[in-house]
């Protein structure tokens, strides 16, 4: 049995390539042989996914954090002169900060800055992995920095999101999770409605507009950026599709298996896939933790399991195959 091993990260606790590795070894413990293929969906993990399945040169950038507190982070190039960048790295929520990380003054700037570091370096094309943020300015703080610095130069912004939110509904959606009450959420939300209506074109309404507290509405309406699903577009570049041809069971996983995982994520993303392969591929889902109000999503699996921590993860991989060979 050959068993195709496409987890995301357990956000916070495992990587994409930690969680793939423990589970593989339970793969093999059993007998059967893992195809590991570690993913990401345009949040954590997304930038180092990228980076090596297009081989990219990781280069350091000067960058600050969302309150501007100044740091060092990395961007990738490849040789056809694409760039790489993440968010989490320069504006993310888990950024390391010494002071507040007050909701309202958390900035893109820094995420602006290692835009312009791609720039400098000679990407025509530059991918930036949207998810994980701490920020709810409507992407004003990257395209400031992105000015300050005389522009993009005649490259093409893609954004990477997990989310179809539009940009008007970003701060009630994401707003609490970044550390905004209820008040705050309307003040962010009152923020966004008076930034769109001065940005060139509206983003209000528009899918995915909302990422990352609207930050991909900001570079869509400013520059034209594209906007895609990071999950398709991790799965095309790793190539998902040929991997799948060869086997005979898919292996997902992520932290939280839950109602947001059928909204963009990269679960249901490799279940579409699965599903228009024209042939029966069992699915099984290894996940730190299940919600309660999963309802008939739970039918799409042939499996889940709860893992904890590693060793965990490595029976779960013994138990799947034993469980699929039953």
């Amino acid at each position: 049995m050959r068993v195709l091993l496409a987890p995301d990260s357990f956000k916070g606790t495992y990587t994409a390539a930690e969680v793939a590795a423990a589970i593989g070894d339970g793969i093999t413990d059993a007998g059967a042989e893992p195809i590991v293929l570690p993913v990401a969906d345009g949040g954590e993990g997304t930038f180092t996914a990228l980076c090596q399945a297009l081989n990219a040169q990781i280069l350091e950038a000067p960058a600050q954090n969302p309150w501007g507190a100044v740091r060092t982070a990395e961007i990738g190039l490849t040789a056809d002169g694409t760039g790489l960048v993440e968010l989490a790295q320069a504006s993310g929520i888990t950024t390391p900060h010494d002071g507040p990380r007050d909701p309202v003054t958390a900035s893109t700037y820094g995420t602006g800055m290692l835009i312009n570091a791609a720039v400098r370096r000679g990407a025509q094309r530059i991918l930036v992995a949207a998810g994980g943020s701490a920020t709810t300015d409507g992407g004003a703080g990257a395209v400031q920095a992105i000015e300050d610095a005389g522009g993009l130069g005649g490259a093409h912004l893609v954004v990477l999101s997990d989310v179809t939110t539009p940009f008007e509904a970003a701060a009630r959606v994401f707003g609490p999770q970044k550390g905004a009450d209820p008040t705050t959420v309307e003040l962010l939300t009152a923020q966004l409605m008076k930034q769109a209506a001065g940005l060139p074109r509206d983003p209000t309404g528009v899918a995915s507009t909302g990422a990352a507290g609207g930050f991909s509405g900001g570079l869509w309406a400013h520059y034209g950026a594209e906007l895609v699903s990071g999950a398709d577009h991790v799965l095309d570049v790793v190539g998902f599709d040929e991997h799948l041809c060869g086997a005979d069971a898919v292996v997902v996983g992520e932290g939280r298996l839950d109602a947001q995982t059928e909204q963009g994520k990269i679960i249901e993303a490799i279940l579409r896939r699965v599903r228009r392969a024209g042939r029966h591929v069992p699915v099984v889902a290894v996940v730190g933790s299940v919600a309660e109000d999963l309802g008939d999503y739970v039918d799409h699996f042939a499996g889940i399991i709860v893992a904890t921590d590693e060793s965990a993860m490595r029976r779960a991989g013994a138990t799947l195959v034993h469980l699929l060979g039953s």
